[in-house]
């Protein structure tokens, strides 16, 4: 008998090891795969639009070719990529592009670029449909913060590829990726000790106001994402942004319902959160700028900054700037009257601050480099140019 258990063991054993050693063997070619798993470079490229009278359209296209390579190379070597710019507008100063190529293999590639427009005639108008458009090289860009310009770099590139979600993080001219989150959440910080210092003057207790509203953000941040990912079907849910429609629709609607539910004043709690409300979105605005979202459009007036959207930077009209000085000032004008005025108690304050907002918004929506989207349209989703 003990024979028996001591062979039973040694076969138990056996087959232990042996499974061991095919699972080590299936998962060979699992970590083979992730290893050699498609990748995308980031290369931007500097070039100067020109000083013609009229925007013209242009493509850009980059040639790569994989370093280190030896013997034949394979088409998984090299690729050609064109990138289209619907408009480029003479006389705003230097331009920059940025591209990302994905599906690479892993390594270091040499990349270069080319303008390529239409010629222009003796009048300096670009003459389109061309048989032979005109072909510049572009230098690589890099960028001053300082000087808050991009400056040429060599014409050639050497880029390391990257994993292909942190494409998206890449460090590209005029843009500090993720600071939206930082100066929405020091708005909100900010926006939140104004409302407890003032809130307990006007019958509400500040563990109260910060229910509400801790309540109604969080409504409105699933609201604005909704908003977007409806109007932005196509995308992914976790890489996509947010609709302010959405957050300005839905929070207050979920604070009155709170409000209501707790039994607690309704228009004094609107009136006093109104500046905190306004100096959110000054904050807010300016992570959008620094984000390289909500840009404007392109244009050579003086009075333009350049900014980019994460794929063009040159001098637009500065909506999120805009923006931001309009909060601010909608932030210190409530402000004034719940503290100084002290007309707190109907909700005009709200009303009217919100009422002003909306119409300034759909004001600078119209500046707006991406057009115009409406939620109510299920065909395309697509309104009138920004």
């Amino acid at each position: 008998m003990a024979r028996q258990r001591a062979a039973s063991r040694k076969r138990g054993a056996t087959r232990t090891l042996a499974n061991r050693a095919q699972a080590a063997q299936s998962a060979k070619p699992a970590i083979a795969a992730i290893s050699t798993e498609p990748e995308a470079l980031v290369a931007t490229y500097w070039f100067d639009p020109g000083e013609e009278d009229e925007p013209y359209a242009a493509t850009i296209r980059l040639t790569g070719k994989r370093a280190g390579v030896s013997g034949t190379p394979r088409a998984s070597d090299a690729f050609v990529h064109e990138e289209q710019v619907d408009r480029i507008v003479p006389g705003s100063g230097p331009m920059s592009i940025s591209t990302r190529v994905y599906g690479l293999t892993p390594g270091t590639w040499s990349v270069t670029a080319n303008l390529i427009r239409p010629r222009a005639d003796s009048r300096g108008r670009r003459m389109t449909g061309a048989a032979h458009p005109e072909v510049l090289p572009l230098r690589t860009a890099t960028w001053s913060w300082r000087r808050w310009t991009p400056l040429p770099g060599p014409a050639t590139a050497l880029v390391k590829t990257r994993w292909s979600l942190l494409a998206r993080i890449a460090l590209i001219p005029a843009v500090m990726p993720g600071t939206v989150f930082g100066f929405v959440a020091l708005g909100a910080i900010l926006a939140l000790a104004v409302l407890a210092a003032h809130i307990g003057y006007h019958g509400l207790a500040v563990s109260d106001a910060l229910v509400v509203t801790a309540a109604a953000s969080l409504a409105g941040l699933i609201g604005a994402k909704l908003w977007y990912v409806r109007l932005h079907p196509k995308e992914r849910v976790l890489a996509t942004g947010w609709a302010v429609d959405g957050f300005v629709v839905v929070a207050p609607l979920a604070a009155i319902g709170v409000l209501v539910a707790l039994k607690l004043p309704v228009g004094a709690y609107l009136d006093d959160v109104t500046p905190s409300l306004f100096l959110t979105v000054a904050l807010g605005r300016l992570g959008c700028f620094f984000t390289g979202c909500c840009a404007g459009r392109l244009t050579a007036s003086p009075w333009g900054v350049w900014c980019s959207d994460q794929r063009i930077g040159a001098r637009r009209v500065p909506t999120q700037l805009l923006e931001s000085a309009f909060g601010l000032g909608l932030g210190l004008v409530t402000l004034v009257l719940v503290v100084v005025v002290d007309v707190v108690g109907s909700g005009a304050i709200f009303v009217g601050g919100f009422v002003a907002y909306l119409l300034a918004r759909q004001l600078l929506l119209r500046l707006r480099a991406e057009p115009r989207r409406y939620l109510w349209q299920r065909s395309r989703l697509v309104g009138r140019p920004a």
